[in-house]
């Protein structure tokens, strides 16, 4: 565990890219608290696997239960499919439907008040803006805008105690992840990527979030541990 001083909220979903920016965060000298939400996901699944993600490292871990099935509009909480062996996900294809109506800010925004009673300057999100650009809140843009308002609305901020928000991943290629996670020994069996995953976590193979994790996997020439239903 670490003795750092210098506090982190890593928001850690049980995906990839969540699991590689908690092992940056560590890797940087950050003493992380890990911070899930359960927002209604169908995926519930990766809940679990963001607990291994943190037991692994014996951190602080903390989730948060919203419900986000109650405004709907996203395959991922309401009766929308999830789209299957498609090439959506790009730029140009317009916004997914996977896409959660102001997750990102909600999630942020949760951290942002964990931070501010641990005393902790820096959150960190595995946001990414290449594989998943038809995503508004994915976009470096937005994590500027969110780093602005952190600063301008909490007490942290106006009496000078300034926050960061960190994306470490924003600008990197899914096979640029999964390099970056293996150099940090990141164990990638333990986490879930799929969007309808089944309880014990086995993915569908033909969702969005598969077929990119598959990709991602196959381009960095590592073998892929993904448990398929």
């Amino acid at each position: 565990m670490s003795t750092s001083n210098k506090r982190a909220v890593v928001l850690v979903s049980g995906g990839m890219d969540s699991a590689v920016t908690l092992a940056i965060a560590r890797v940087q000298g950050f003493a992380c608290h890990a911070l899930s939400v359960e927002y209604g996901q169908r995926h519930v699944s990766e809940l679990a696997a963001a607990r291994r993600v943190a037991a692994r490292y014996a951190i602080a871990h903390k989730t948060v239960r919203i419900d986000l099935r109650s405004i709907g509009g996203s395959a991922l909480t309401d009766d929308i499919a999830v789209p299957e062996d498609t090439d959506q996900g790009g730029a140009g294809d317009g916004i997914p439907v996977t896409y959660v109506p102001a997750r990102n800010t909600i999630m942020l925004s949760i951290a942002l008040g964990w931070a501010e009673v641990l005393g902790a300057q820096d959150i960190f999100c595995g946001v990414n803006a290449v594989d998943y650009s038809g995503y508004p809140d994915c976009r470096p843009e937005f994590i500027e805008a969110f780093e602005r308002l952190a600063n301008l609305a909490t007490k942290a901020g106006v009496e000078g105690n300034k926050l960061t928000v960190h994306a470490p991943l924003i600008r990197l290629s899914k096979a640029d992840i999964v390099r970056r996670g293996n150099e940090l020994g990141v164990d990638f069996a333990e986490t879930v990527s799929c969007y309808q995953a089944d309880a014990d976590g086995r993915a569908c193979g033909h969702c969005d979030a598969c077929r990119l994790r598959a990709l991602g996997f196959a381009e960095a020439g590592i073998a892929d541990p993904t448990r398929y239903r």
